[in-house]
């Protein structure tokens, strides 16, 4: 209360938590050189490349724009983002389990076949040109099962709507 929003974005460096504070000192930096506020705020959405990071710099830009409400526009974004925070993390954890299955089996599997390997009698089969191609054919499979499995559970990130990657869309 009582200072400029340039002054107070320049004050939260201090506060600032290790995942951004790269980002943040460009910012800072960029407001004390007297870059247009707007300006500096693109650029900082840009680096933080992410639709949370947008819907802020977006808020921000907003309360430069205007100079009054953004009190209460930042209280009612931050309570969005950590709705939006909570769900992320509930996503993930759940995206965790598969994984963790699939890493489960990958070592049981890999321990079977090594204990296999050695029992001269189960791979005697695969000693052929015919048992070798069978046998890189059903690994081959297996890894393509595993990187289908990791695609399944990898997030894709939401679009952007500022900067430079929504602007080239």
């Amino acid at each position: 209360a009582g200072v400029s929003l340039e002054q107070a974005m320049i004050s939260t460096l201090k506060s600032t938590k290790a995942p951004i504070r790269p980002e943040v000192q460009k910012l800072v930096a960029r407001l004390n050189s007297r870059m247009p506020t707007e300006q500096a705020l693109l650029l900082f959405a840009d680096e933080l490349n992410d639709v949370t990071g947008d819907k802020i710099c977006a808020a921000l830009i907003l309360g430069a724009q205007r100079r009054t409400g953004i009190a209460t526009l930042l209280e009612d974004l931050a309570k969005s983002v950590a709705e939006e925070v909570r769900g992320r993390r509930v996503i993930e954890a759940d995206r965790a389990k598969p994984r963790t299955t699939a890493r489960w089996v990958t070592i049981v599997t890999l321990v079977m076949l090594t204990a296999l390997f050695f029992s001269g009698s189960y791979v005697a089969p695969y000693g052929t040109p015919l048992g070798q191609a069978v046998l890189v054919s059903l690994l081959a499979a297996f890894a393509g099962v595993l990187l289908w499995m990791k695609r399944m559970t990898v997030a894709k990130p939401m679009p952007r709507f500022l900067g430079a990657t929504a602007r080239s869309r």
